[in-house]
């Protein structure tokens, strides 16, 4: 019966690694150990920077609203609070696009919101 090794498996894996670490800096790219270190830790700030990407986009919208909201004299919390007490369920998102791109109608929103 002949040896079997596996090399094809173990190429695969470690091909595997360094097609991820591809672009690394020194080591970091070459060497396996190294690699997979690194290879670890990046994995872990991606997987904790797409939660924060949420975060960093959320914040960004309420200052683009709040802004928009002080020139049409109200604030971000009046405007909120306004808009769930009139059902109106415009999202942050939307309501930041709005401000940035058509200032006319976000007066048309502040001022149906300060009716209600």
């Amino acid at each position: 019966m002949p040896r079997t090794t596996h090399a094809v498996s173990t190429r695969k894996r470690k091909n595997k690694i360094f097609k991820r670490a591809k672009g690394f800096v020194g080591g970091r790219g070459s060497l396996l150990r190294t690699a997979k270190e690194t290879i670890a830790r990046a994995m872990a700030f991606a997987t904790r920077d797409r939660k924060q990407r949420k975060r960093h986009f959320r914040t960004l919208w309420n200052a683009r609203i709040n802004a928009a909201c002080r020139a049409n004299g109200t604030t971000y919390s009046r405007l909120i609070d306004a808009l769930k007490k009139a059902h109106i369920t415009l999202n942050r998102k939307s309501l930041a696009e709005i401000a940035a791109r058509d200032e006319k109608t976000f007066q048309e929103i502040v001022k149906f919101v300060k009716k209600a």
